[in-house]
């Protein structure tokens, strides 16, 4: 078991910048690329600049929650999401940037309470802080920065550690945030704890005990990133979670690596021009990309060791409308004995679990197996369509089958369900998005689970459905 203090990783953070320079690569060539276009919310020379964003969706959620059709849920029903987000930032100098951002989220035509996370529920946030930081850093000059404050912690995929844009609050951190830049490297080391949405009251961290469970919360890392090996974005983590409870501890890493091919790698070369400016690479042809975590120490008072794979392959043809076919793989491991005083269930700590597991939000990475296959295109300019088929099954029914949000579970685990079959079912979804302009933007899609054994084996089996429809407006 492996222990460490709650500051360690941050103290090491000015060696790691030295550690991997070594790595950092020359200045990419010079590429063809477009004028920025004005932005009409910037004023004052760049000085101060307002952003704002308006998203409304309309969601329609049939056995989701229980594969149930002879039993109507509060979650067996259909309701509205608002969010409405300003952002002011200030930049008084090359070096030195104030931001502020409120956020103002709804729940709407909901019969579950407007508590946000109860039985489901996104509930009610109104108008408060999202972020709130200052950041002292021009990379031009120096390759050190700093930020400070309530801000937005997003790195890789987000499989570990991300916004969750999808979520109608999403997910911000109190944190600093100390970064090293230099040609192709990127270091990060950032000490935080996540901001708790709360419906009445300033949304606040643990920092400040903002779950009122006095766990103390801190969560810290090193996340370094460098696009200087071969045709590929190359990336190492070493990932920190502590949290004191009332009478257990939770203390325990996460060490890492991704990679992921750079857009066009193995496309055809680019044309020149003669005078050193090429054109960009085409982002087509074959792609590819993977992820593997590892955890050790302790959680809740209990030994841990778990891991967590993700591997993907596609093929995008170089035709109008882009194409893409993809398939991957995504496995976290699960714990075969609850009663041995270990666990072995991978913590997704973090994530923006919508974008991998399926639209349906059932699966985090944690005790599962899903096999996926993509199909991606874009008809014209302005319309994308995707669609994905994911195939589900338990790594280990000895474990719970855990939602998206890392916590829930779908069935209890009883000796019915560790006896069940460990195949979950099938998910297709299917999207449309239309941008009629870059402020305007239109979504829509509809996903199917067909129940499949452990779900039979443990109880109600029908079958799921979720339909959605988005617009959003962003300046």
């Amino acid at each position: 078991m492996i222990k460490t203090t709650r500051y360690s990783l941050v103290a090491i953070a000015a060696f790691a910048g030295i550690s991997f320079a070594a790595i950092a690569g020359p200045p990419a060539p010079a590429l063809k690329t477009k004028a920025p276009e004005a932005n009409p919310l910037s004023f004052a020379d760049g000085l101060i600049t307002i952003d704002i964003q308006e998203r409304l969706r309309w969601e329609l959620k049939d056995n989701n929650f229980d594969f149930n059709d002879a039993a109507r849920t509060i979650n067996d029903d259909n309701w509205l999401l608002q969010r409405a987000r300003i952002g002011v930032k200030v930049k008084s100098s090359s070096w030195l940037t104030f931001y502020a951002q409120a956020q103002d989220s709804r729940e709407v035509l909901s019969d579950r309470a407007d508590i946000p996370g109860l039985l489901g529920a996104e509930g009610d946030d109104s108008f408060d802080l999202r972020q709130a930081c200052i950041e002292l850093a021009d990379y031009t000059k120096s390759p050190w920065g700093l930020k400070l404050g309530r801000q937005i912690l997003s790195y890789g995929d987000e499989r570990l550690i991300g916004a969750f844009d999808w979520n109608n609050f999403g997910r911000t951190f109190d944190a600093l945030k100390l970064t090293y830049k230099s040609g192709a490297l990127t270091v990060d080391a950032f000490a935080s704890s996540v901001v708790v949405p709360r419906r009445s009251g300033m949304n606040m961290s643990d920092l400040y005990n903002g779950n009122e469970t006095g766990r103390e919360q801190i969560f810290s890392g090193i996340y370094a990133s460098t696009s200087a090996l071969g045709p590929q974005t190359t990336e190492f983590y070493a990932l920190h979670l502590h949290e004191d409870q009332v009478v257990t501890n939770t203390d325990f890493i996460t060490l890492g690596t991704r990679i992921k091919s750079k857009p066009g790698a193995f496309a055809p070369a680019p044309a020149s021009d003669g005078k050193g400016v090429v054109a960009a690479s085409k982002p087509v042809g074959f792609d590819y990309d993977f992820e593997g975590a590892y955890q050790t120490g302790e959680l809740k008072g209990v030994d841990l060791t778990a891991f967590a794979l993700h591997g993907g392959v596609g093929y995008t043809f170089d035709t109008s409308c882009m194409p893409r076919l993809g398939v991957a793989f995504n496995y976290g491991s699960g714990d075969g004995n609850p009663a041995d005083g270990d666990v072995e269930t991978f913590q997704n700590l973090f994530p923006t679990n919508h974008k991998f597991y399926g639209q349906m939000d059932v699966f985090s990475w944690q005790n599962m197996k899903d096999l996926e296959v993509s199909f991606k295109c874009a008809p014209t300019k302005k319309l994308t369509a995707k669609a994905e088929f994911h195939a589900f099954w338990l790594a280990d029914t000895n474990d719970s089958w855990y939602r998206a949000n890392g916590v829930a579970t779908v069935r209890p685990l009883t000796p019915v369900a560790r006896a069940a079959s460990d195949f979950v079912g099938y998910e297709v979804d299917a999207t449309l998005t239309y941008a009629v302009s870059k402020n305007l933007s239109f979504e829509g899609g509809y996903s199917h689970f067909f129940a499949g054994d452990y779900l039979s084996d443990t109880g109600a089996s029908d079958d799921a459905d979720f339909v959605y429809l988005q617009t959003s407006i962003t300046f």
